[in-house]
């Protein structure tokens, strides 16, 4: 029997939204995100780069194609409302329920897209976007001992563009929590993997890249002020690991990579202006897909995802299948050609179904040049546009260490799905092919 000090353990550090050229170039300055760097190499984000898709993407082992994550919103098919996509949208085992089958303990930390929580081996605190606590946590008994140290779920970033201070300030209150949390969760070791994600970089990225990217940049020394405090927390993280007795094993990634934001560009209103997207009122605001009317042929959801407006998949939908070609020609052909300021806007523009080899997936999925952020709002009037954010999500230059791959001789790591085989391979629990069937995919 494996006693308590010899247990092999796996520490899984997710540090959200960190490109791995910018840690490198911050490292002179962040003494503790440098030791990762000789472990450090790029590995690709799934599309679309947001964090509920490559966040279940690593809980699961798996791509949006059978997870069924495609982005942070829902549409309703029939009511035309639109909701944040969560955990009851997952169409797969976790990891976690893997591991809980095989009679291993998970602590779980801040995972985004994991609430509401369910019952798992182990304990958990979901991360962002849990509505509140009580549907962050479990088992319950944690919510007492974490409302005791004033836990917070996310910190306050509405006023994240116009009050920078404000913002560091609400960074370094969730900072403080994910400490107090870590402290709750890790000493008694009783795990056999741990999950710690610090979602901060993801925040701070969105508002001030360009601040903490460009040393002359007036706010820069604050940015920098703030992510060493982060940088002492992943320190704290490396410290704890070090102490563990072998065998032991420290992955730490990001979910996608970040860059500066030149402009925000709103396919709804591109396919508004091209006639491709009828509304049959004024939107009430950025959410309201319920102006969606029976003339659409096509329309976007976040960021870049191409649904076309289906007879028989949609309430008002009239797309017959026999126009579907043709349509999606046209669309790609629209849209590989829209520019900004001389620039093309799309570096590619994919078939989604043929990218998740799945049947209800979007119909395109564009990826954009670096700096041209997509959007889908339905309240917009303008296609460009700077709306409070200058920062935006890049699908490459995603940060990746493994301190065990050579010595696992487990090296094969592309993109965010890799990274929860590499945990269940770890574990020797194979790959997730047998939890597919029985009616997971479809």
């Amino acid at each position: 029997m494996t006693s308590a000090a010899s247990r092999p353990r796996l520490v899984v550090l997710g540090l959200d939204g960190l490109p791995l050229s910018l840690a490198r170039a911050l490292s002179p300055h962040l003494r503790n995100l440098s030791r990762l760097l000789p472990f450090a190499r790029p590995i690709e984000a799934e599309l679309p780069e947001l964090s509920p898709v490559n966040w279940t993407s690593f809980f699961t082992g798996e791509g949006p194609g059978v997870h069924g994550v495609h982005g942070f919103t829902v549409l309703d098919p029939q009511t035309y409302a639109l909701r944040i996509a969560g955990f009851n949208d997952v169409r797969c085992p976790t990891i976690f329920q893997r591991m809980s089958e095989a009679g291993l303990t998970s602590r779980v930390l801040n995972l985004p897209n994991m609430a509401p929580a369910r019952p798992l081996r182990g304990m958990l605190v979901a991360g962002f976007v849990a509505e509140s606590l009580e549907s962050a946590v479990f088992p319950p008994f944690l919510l007492g001992p974490l409302r005791a140290t004033n836990y917070r779920v996310e910190g306050d970033t509405t006023r994240g563009a116009a009050d920078p201070e404000y913002l560091l300030d609400q960074l370094r209150q969730s900072l403080a929590a994910r400490r107090s949390a870590l402290n709750l969760l890790w000493p008694d070791l009783a795990w056999d993997l741990f999950v710690c994600v610090l979602t901060e970089t993801d925040r701070l990225f969105h508002f001030l890249f360009p601040a903490v990217e460009n040393p002359a940049h007036a706010l820069h020394g604050a940015c920098l002020a703030f992510l060493r405090e982060w940088d002492a927390l992943v320190g704290e993280v490396l410290d704890r690991y070090e102490a563990l007795p072998e065998p032991k094993r420290l992955i730490a990634f990001a979910d996608h990579g970040f860059c500066a934001l030149d402009t925000e560009v709103d396919l709804n209103r591109v396919l508004t202006l091209a006639g491709y997207l009828h509304l049959c009122r004024p939107a009430r605001d950025e959410w309201d897909a319920g102006v969606i009317g029976p003339e659409t042929r096509a329309f976007a959801l976040d960021p870049g995802r191409i649904v076309l407006h289906r007879e028989g998949s949609f309430k008002l939908g009239r797309v017959r299948e026999s126009e579907i070609p043709g349509l999606v020609a046209e669309l790609r052909a629209l849209l590989l050609g829209l520019t900004w300021e001389g620039r093309k806007v799309m570096k590619q523009v994919l078939d989604g179904r043929e990218l998740y080899q799945c049947e209800n997936a979007p119909d395109l999925i564009c990826v954009p040049e670096r700096g041209l952020d997509l959007k889908a709002r339905f309240d917009r009037q303008e296609v460009f546009g700077h709306f409070g954010r200058f920062g935006m999500h890049t699908p490459d230059d995603v940060f990746f260490a493994d301190t065990g791959a050579e010595a696992q001789g487990d090296t094969v790591v592309m993109r965010l799905r890799d990274t929860g085989q590499l945990v269940l391979r770890h574990f020797g629990l194979g790959d997730t092919n047998q939890h597919r069937r029985g009616g997971l995919i479809l």
